[in-house]
């Protein structure tokens, strides 16, 4: 591969965008294979829920981390070299994991592990770049699906090799893939030179001035964490509702529910042609549209099972639908950026899944499912209030834009000058 691919913008192979789907599909599972494991890991050190709790926490911090350190340099170092050394870095703790003598052990090679599984956000910057700016939409819609789909089987995969051959198999397993996947790496992947030439400190500053400079990496971002929100809120209450009346099912059935996600992973790549076609701006508000209108079943019909899985699809197909679409559009803004690009986004956009967690456990405390299914719809409704205020901003800047009389330029006014004078020679002569 090499060619186009290798300086950006001539177009992607389908080759080279199933390599980097499944690169995501198997880093992106290294955030989720402790999930299920949680009881295993408890009963295995003698301590409680509450202790081995922190272990996911401290993951999720890893990554978050990681997001804001490592993400940013796909924009000054060749990412090739970047992603085969995540890779390698995921590798070691993993197994580190697998070793760990103790909790304290565990929790912090567990941070280690979010830190650098990283590799699907600068999986998507560079099939952005690669790819020719008619099939942007596409290719990110295709490496999304990838990383959707690692969500989705993670926990399946860890809860039965757990289940068959101890927790430790788990994350020797993984780091087994880590390693498979960067030597096919390093064989498959073209280099691509980095886009700037920053200063790592400066690359950091320069995270608030795209920001600052963007309207489109604003907005995207906030419809990106308001939509994100939404899905967190009511998939931290989602086992609650189901332990209880009328339903009584244990966690099994909340982890059957997950499958519902494979529709999300699905509907990504066909979001990312439709992406191409419309415009990342309308399909990001039908989706956003989408995924409201799942809180109408959830709250009129979410005692009957039917209608909870309706709400579980429409929602997951709307959230990650705008996810693909928020992909497109900050992608599009500055190539010599994308890596950063990306940085603000998923930061911006795990924020608002904090937040939605922590609103939806205490609407679930407080007002049941009715009050989660009412702050999910708040969340949607301040995001579409965000797309309708800027379509309002936009429209009338356009219309001063086109109705506002040009204001001459030097240039211009020598050319009318000199106009001036031709026509009056012209007329003595």
């Amino acid at each position: 591969m090499s060619g186009p691919e290798a300086s950006g913008g001539g177009g992607i192979s389908r080759a080279l965008v199933l390599l980097l789907s499944v690169a995501g599909a198997v880093t992106v599972g290294n955030l989720y294979y402790i999930q299920p494991l949680l009881p295993d890991v408890a009963r295995y050190f003698g301590v409680g829920p509450g202790a081995v709790g922190y272990v996911p926490m401290l993951t999720q911090a890893g990554y978050a981390v990681g997001l804001l350190l490592f993400v940013p340099l796909g924009d000054t170092v060749e990412r090739k070299r970047l992603i085969l050394w995540l890779v390698g870095a995921a590798a070691a703790a993993l197994a580190a994991t697998a070793a760990a003598p103790g909790l304290t052990w565990l929790a912090a090679a567990s941070f280690l592990v979010g830190f650098t599984t990283v590799v699907p956000h600068v999986a998507v910057p560079l099939a952005a770049h690669l790819a020719a700016p008619g099939e942007r939409g596409k290719a990110i819609g295709a490496v999304m699906s990838g990383v959707l789909v690692g969500i989705l089987l993670a926990r399946t995969v860890s809860g039965f090799v757990g289940g068959a051959l101890g927790w430790r198999s788990v994350f020797l397993m993984a780091g087994g893939l880590m390693v498979a996947l960067g030597f096919a790496l390093q064989r498959l992947l073209p280099p691509s030179p980095p886009t700037d030439a920053l200063s790592y400190p400066a690359l950091l500053r320069s995270l608030l001035s795209l920001v600052r400079a963007h309207r489109d990496l604003r907005e995207a971002s906030l419809f990106g964490a308001c939509g994100f929100g939404a899905f967190s809120a009511v998939w931290t209450t989602l086992a609650f509702l189901l332990a209880g009346p009328p339903y009584h099912r244990g966690s099994e059935a909340a982890g059957l529910f997950g499958l519902i996600g494979v529709c999300g992973a699905l509907a990504a790549p066909l979001v990312g042609r439709l992406t191409d076609r419309r415009g990342p701006r309308f399909t990001s508000a039908v989706a956003l549209l989408l995924a409201l209108s799942s809180f109408a079943f959830f709250a009129a019909l979410g005692d009957r099972l039917w209608g909870l899985v309706a709400g579980v699809l429409l929602l997951d197909v709307g959230v990650q639908s705008a996810h693909v679409s928020n992909l497109a559009r900050i992608h599009a803004l500055d190539p010599a950026a994308r890596g950063r690009l990306s940085t603000v986004y998923m930061v911006t956009y795990f924020a608002g899944g904090s937040l939605g967690t922590w609103i939806g456990a205490h609407a679930w405390t407080a007002f049941g499912w009715a009050g989660v299914s009412l702050a999910g719809a708040l969340f949607l409704a301040a995001a579409l209030a965000l797309y309708l205020a800027g379509s309002v901003g936009w429209t009338l800047g356009f219309a001063k834009t086109i109705t506002q009389k040009p204001t001459p330029t030097r240039a211009g006014v020598a050319r009318h000058v000199a106009a001036r004078i031709r026509s009056r020679e012209r007329r003595e002569e």
